[in-house]
């Protein structure tokens, strides 16, 4: 689903108007209208606040199954020669090949905070945002992944 498209079922599920969803997250009306017809997105940041006002995952906004992510940096890792390799030289299910190679994480001796600041850039690129948006999202989603925390919830629409 697109994020217009998810934005607009937020809005109805919470059965709220455009000015009352703008009211919320403190933007204007139009605002969420522009966001609704995809003429405009939020930015990493507001679509965190979307989630946290209004009780969804982040995950929802990306609409791709979990296990479809890695569960150290949040990759996508759709393809089979992107995830990385158990001890016994196997395909890991839960993480690519850039964090975990036979059976260890290649980025040992970190913590959550000092991962993100290494690999940031990285993620800002990959996905076209600022450094800063990167480090926002990734703080808001490693938190939930089987590396950092604990997993993530699954959408709504998954349970």
């Amino acid at each position: 689903m697109a994020m217009k498209d998810t934005i607009a079922q937020i809005r109805e599920e919470q059965d709220l108007t455009q000015e009352q969803m703008a009211r919320k997250l403190y933007v204007t009306r139009q605002a969420v209208s522009r966001w609704e017809t995809g003429e405009t997105a939020p930015s990493i940041d507001m679509v965190k606040l979307i989630c946290t006002t209004f009780q969804v995952p982040l995950e929802r906004f990306f609409d791709m199954p979990l296990e479809y992510y890695c569960q150290c940096c949040s990759m996508p890792i759709p393809q089979p020669e992107l995830h990385g390799t158990e001890a016994d030289g196997s395909p890991s299910e839960n993480y690519c090949k850039y964090c975990y190679q036979q059976g260890d994480f290649t980025a040992k001796g970190v913590d959550m905070d000092e991962f993100i600041e290494a690999t940031a850039q990285m993620e800002a690129d990959a996905m076209g945002i600022s450094r800063e948006e990167a480090v926002s999202l990734m703080a808001t989603l490693l938190p939930h992944l089987k590396r950092w925390g604990q997993p993530l919830r699954a959408s709504s629409s998954e349970q």
